[in-house]
């Protein structure tokens, strides 16, 4: 059964991802390697389909597969010509606020707005809808990520 600390966790571990692909980047080191890893771990596609639809994408909105989800973290395969790496713009820090949580036996969803730190300092707010399943250790992955800039107002 999931709880809401298992929803914390993971999207801590997705922060956490995050920051750590973006400081690779900026020290030289395996940044394409901690993104493979954070897809791996994170994300369903070895469990089944994944909708992941992510903020910056246009042209190939929704990444079906781990080699497309790869491409718009650390644009290096070339699977989506558009991407420019999202993980490697040099975030610091990534804080989730949630909305609203349903929890449901062996399934989660998560809305709400998370916000990015830049080099800078300054915060990128986005808004968010994860749905998270179980795997066979009781690991939390996404089989659902949905995120977008929100609207401007009128």
């Amino acid at each position: 059964m999931i709880g809401m600390a298992d929803v914390e966790g993971a999207q801590k571990a997705w922060g956490e991802g995050i920051v750590a692909i973006a400081n690779a980047h900026k020290n030289d080191g395996d940044y394409v390697g901690i993104a493979s890893n954070h897809v791996n771990t994170l994300y369903a596609y070895q469990m089944g389909p994944v909708l992941f639809k992510p903020t910056l994408a246009a042209i190939d909105q929704f990444r079906p597969t781990f080699d497309t989800a790869l491409s718009y973290f650390v644009a290096s395969n070339n699977a989506c010509p558009e991407d420019k790496g999202f993980a490697i713009k040099g975030w610091t820090n990534v804080r989730f606020e949630n909305s609203e949580v349903i929890i449901d036996g062996g399934t989660a969803l998560a809305m709400g707005n998370y916000y990015f730190t830049d080099p800078q300092g300054a915060e990128v707010k986005v808004e968010y809808t994860f749905g998270y399943i179980e795997d066979d250790q009781g690991n939390l992955r996404i089989q659902l990520h949905h995120s977008s800039m929100p609207a401007e107002s009128e």
